[in-house]
């Protein structure tokens, strides 16, 4: 009986020393280490924990993430406008002086004109590359329209919301790059340290110049539509060919009463010559009768 009760109580023991021993473990694994002063830790830059100058470095990463552009379903859609359009005008020469002043009430301007003085069998032509805000374009089409009659028109749009946004991202980055970099110069001591950041300072504002460049070129391309203008007489307008039965009979119709006209100006411009000739002829024919007469009249010898 003693020996159970001594196992006993020596088993309660050993299990009651290994749950404290496991207690104090996992304390120990739990509690956080501390460092000791002094002592930097590995891979920290010298310059500062958020900007760390590394050869290679295209512009701050972290910054493009932050700055990342929003949805294409979130942002305003940015179009490039292109076309041509053909107006057959009495005078091209005036239409052309009314589609500048048209062009320029509504915003817009006149990139390039060429004009073609009139000649024996036109009235000359003229080709204007105009720029109209995206916003009155449809409008504007219809007053140029009204300058003669509208021949040809062609419109191209293109979706560039995508590319515009990967500029503004970028821009954003390059310049919170370009913000702490110049920070980080201003506090600067070492001469090494200088040299990297003047050198990463002047690479990216480079970069963020050319960025801002195209930025302007691409927003000058949406917010004015680009339409190539060309004005032309009435003898240089393209012949429109009959496809269907009424257009046939259209043309035929206006074939018929161009030759009874061509009919009649030749006959007008023959008429002078048809009167003289018959005169003539009216002349001969009454001289030979009086010499036939003479000639009857003359006894045979």
């Amino acid at each position: 009986m003693r020996r159970i009760l001594l196992s006993t109580a020596l088993l309660a023991a050993a299990v009651s020393l290994a749950g404290c021993t496991t207690s104090q473990s996992s304390s120990e694994q739990s509690a956080p280490a501390v460092s000791e002063p002094g002592v930097s830790e590995p891979g920290v830059s010298e310059f500062a924990p958020s900007e760390a100058v590394v050869p290679g470095d295209s512009g701050g990463s972290r910054a493009a993430d932050a700055a990342a552009p929003q949805s294409l379903a979130e942002a305003t859609r940015s179009v490039v406008t292109t076309g041509t359009m053909t107006v057959t005008a009495d005078d091209p020469i005036a239409a052309a002086t009314d589609a500048v002043r048209i062009v320029e009430g509504a915003g817009g301007r006149v990139d390039a004109r060429t004009e073609n003085a009139p000649t024996e069998n036109t009235n000359g032509s003229a080709t204007l590359s105009l720029r109209i805000p995206s916003a009155s374009l449809t409008a504007t089409l219809d007053e140029l329209k009204a300058l003669g009659d509208t021949e040809h028109v062609a419109l191209n749009a293109v979706d560039v919301t995508a590319q515009a946004q990967d500029l503004d991202a970028r821009i954003s980055a390059l310049r919170a790059s370009v913000d702490r970099l110049t920070a980080l110069l201003a506090t600067a001591t070492d001469t090494k340290v200088l040299i990297e950041l003047e050198t990463a300072i002047s690479e990216r504002q480079g970069n963020l110049e050319s960025m801002e460049a195209q930025r302007r070129s691409l927003a000058d391309q949406v917010d004015l539509s680009t339409i190539e203008l060309s004005l032309i007489s009435v003898t240089d307008a393209p012949v429109d060919e009959p496809d269907t039965f009424v257009s046939g009979l259209v043309a035929g119709w206006a074939a018929f009463t161009g030759f009874v006209s061509f009919l009649l100006v030749a006959f007008g411009v023959l008429l002078p010559w048809i009167v003289l000739a018959g005169v003539a002829a009216l002349v001969a024919l009454l001289v030979i009768r009086r010499r036939r007469a003479e000639h009857a009249e003359t006894p045979a010898g």
